[in-house]
């Protein structure tokens, strides 16, 4: 995750305190842990990794078993616990959850689509304590409910967001970029200002579950320069307003070199302070500052890649499974530079994206360890001097 109000005006988030800590390696972060928390969820989402429908999945975690998970993850001393989907709002116990978190000291998040979030549930979301709730939209309108699969999700989801707004609930918004909906971008900046959004997450395309097929609806390197290049002026635009939003990007870290590179242009002396915190920062953490566990209580490397796991937390505690280096895989991924291949094994900002996504690289290369194919820095800005 790239903080680009953080990289351009220094102002800290919700979160920086993990990304940019100087005294912790990536080696030696624990994990932000995703949690799958049902399969189940009320839309269709064309890119949902989990593939998800509005039905019910056997072998799904009882709450008696996420409780020993989420007091196993405490004993690891996890900072944040992320309630997935699926709708993790389905699921009948996550309050009793979150509860159980809370009292343990683990952070709480929701990542929800929004469309049940009434007002009732907004002031109850808030009351239980819930650090910060992400809703998910794919576009404006129309747009947004062809990707949800459901006629009036948009309204739905917008409706949401108010709701938590007028409770006090931190509120952001998760939008996935692709060549579908890449054309709304300014507009989802005017709904972020219009309705009192402080936070605004950009997520890059990941090739996974559904989202596998949607290789060809990737937006072109070229758009997504001008992607970040919109971001940045728009951050821009906002700190000039005095309004206060984060502007964070998601899921590519070679964003974090290529405003560096621009800010090398601009000004010299912040381009240096940006590239600091960037080596912080360390770049994609699968298998390292990021795990999943999926609804049966898989372990993976990130939420995206279901394909392989780690074990099973009802055989074994999560600190055993991640901490266990006798998987191939688990010890590659902690320390991967010397098996990443193509222009990601010579890049002179290996350190800053830590090579980037891997389930990428299998996607199309069928080969883990090769380049991510989503990287849009050309050969001379890689190349070392």
């Amino acid at each position: 995750m790239i903080n680009i109000t953080k990289l351009l005006y220094n102002v800290s988030s919700y979160g920086d305190e993990l990304r940019y800590r100087k005294d912790l390696s990536l080696g030696e972060r624990k994990p932000i842990v995703v949690w799958n928390t049902s399969r189940r969820c009320n839309l269709s989402c064309v890119h949902c990794y989990s593939d998800s429908g509005n039905q019910s999945y056997s072998g799904e975690l009882t709450t008696e078993e996420a409780q020993t998970m989420i007091k196993d993850l405490a004993v690891f001393k996890v900072p944040v616990l992320l309630f997935s989907g699926g709708e993790p709002l389905l699921r009948k116990d996550i309050f009793i959850l979150n509860a159980l978190a809370r009292s343990l000291g683990i952070r709480s998040v929701i990542s929800t689509n929004g469309t049940l979030i009434t007002e009732a549930m907004a002031r109850k979301i808030k009351k239980e304590g819930f650090d910060y709730v992400g809703v998910s939209l794919d576009g404006i309108g129309k747009n947004n409910d062809r990707f949800r699969g459901k006629r009036g999700a948009f309204t739905q989801a917008v409706r949401g967001i108010r709701n938590l707004v007028a409770a006090g609930q931190k509120v952001g918004l998760r939008f996935t970029i692709t060549r579908h909906n890449y054309h709304d971008l300014s507009a989802i900046f005017k709904l972020v200002e219009d309705e009192a959004i402080n936070r605004v997450c950009f997520y890059h395309l990941v090739y996974a579950g559904r989202g596998s097929s949607m290789i060809e609806d990737d937006v072109s390197h070229r758009e997504t320069r001008q992607a970040i290049d919109s971001l940045c002026a728009w951050t821009d635009y906002l700190n000039t307003k005095g309004l206060q939003k984060e502007i964070l990007t998601v899921d590519n870290h070679a964003d974090g070199p290529y405003i560096y590179l621009r800010l090398q242009k601009e000004n010299p002396r912040k381009a240096e302070k940006v590239l600091e915190l960037l080596r912080c920062n360390g770049g994609n953490s699968s298998g390292i500052g990021i795990a999943n566990i999926d609804t049966q209580g898989n372990v993976h490397a990130d939420q995206f890649w279901q394909s392989y796991s780690f074990g099973n937390i009802r055989e074994n505690t999560f600190g055993a499974i991640w901490l266990d280096t006798s998987d191939e895989r688990m010890r590659k991924l902690k320390d991967r530079k010397a098996f990443i291949k193509g222009r990601c094994s010579s890049c002179r900002f290996l350190d800053i994206c830590n090579a980037n996504f891997r389930v990428r690289a299998e996607a199309v290369y069928n080969d883990i360890w090769q380049e991510d194919p989503a990287c849009y820095l050309t050969d001379e800005e890689i190349t070392k001097p």
